[in-house]
């Protein structure tokens, strides 16, 4: 048993560097040291008789051997987890490692606790939570789901609605009464405003004028990735920001910051859990995707 475990080691450690590029990024994934990594491949290919590498001071490169290989390999081990997580999900208590990816102001103010419930639910997941407001690449920043807020664009992936967010603009008192209130979104060209760079479109703000959508040109004050940022540049009286209304609920209430234009605000926008179609779903994530639908979020 141990020699068949060690094989298996072995090979999941070639796919991982045919993978990833390099012994570092592959040891780093399959939770191995890189010297570790380095003798079972040295090992596989003793056992083979063939060399599968070419290892270089800047590159690791196949042979035709490796290639061939990894493409045999592949498809068993892709068997292999399908038949192992299918055996997890049919147990009581799934287990595994899962990789999400959310929004840094959503997580923490909306999703945390959240979070918490789900870690007391499932003890056997191990959770990695990545925070990032911009859009994760599924497959190439390795999450097996990701939150998103706002419209959804690739159609390859797959989503569960968790709630509608709204969208608001926002200005400190301060602000309004030194600078005046915009009544329409034109206005908004004289004004001070804090622009979140992630938003699509270069300097446009979406704003809703009767039935439509419409995108008003500004001339950003301050710009950032970052919402927090701009949240405190807001309360601290510097100018006019666009941003969900989970992110500024509690400033709003203490009276930090006022609604702006509230008849030219969003309608509310979607937020989904994404997941990519292409990638087996693991008990792991069975298990986040069916507490997700549990939830009452509205």
């Amino acid at each position: 048993m141990t020699e068949f475990m060690m094989d298996i080691k072995a090979l999941r450690s070639f796919a991982a560097i045919m993978e990833e590029g390099s012994f570092a990024a592959a040891a780093r994934r399959i939770g191995v040291s890189k010297s570790m990594c380095s003798k079972m491949i040295a090992d596989l290919e003793a056992d083979l008789g063939t060399r599968l590498l070419t290892r270089t001071t800047r590159a690791v490169t196949p042979t035709a051997a490796g290639q061939s290989f990894y493409a045999e390999i592949s498809d068993i081990l892709a068997r292999l987890d399908a038949a192992t997580e299918g055996v997890r999900a049919a147990s009581k208590r799934p287990s595994g490692p899962l990789k999400l990816g959310a929004p840094v102001q959503y997580a923490l103010r909306v999703f945390q606790p959240h979070l918490m419930r789900f870690m007391e639910e499932y003890p056997d997941i191990q959770l990695d939570v990545v925070l990032d407001d911009s859009r994760a690449d599924l497959t190439r920043d390795g999450f097996d789901a990701v939150i998103r807020v706002g419209s959804l664009e690739d159609s390859a992936l797959l989503a569960r609605r968790l709630h509608d967010a709204r969208i608001m603009l926002v200005a400190s008192p301060g602000y309004v009464a030194q600078h005046g209130s915009p009544a329409r979104p034109s206005e908004l060209r004289n004004h001070l405003c804090l622009h979140y760079t992630n938003l699509r479109g270069p300097g446009t703000w979406p704003l809703r004028q009767g039935d439509e959508v419409v995108y008003q040109k500004i001339t950003p004050a301050f710009s950032s990735n970052n919402g927090e940022l701009l949240r405190g540049l807001a309360v601290g009286g510097k100018g006019i920001a666009l941003t969900p209304e989970f992110q500024v609920a509690e400033d709003l209430a203490q009276g930090r910051l006022v609604p702006v234009m509230a008849d030219y605000a969003l309608p509310r926008v979607p937020v989904h859990v994404v997941y990519s179609s292409r990638k087996l779903v693991t008990a792991a994530l069975a298990a986040f995707l069916d507490f997700v639908g549990r939830l009452h979020l509205d």
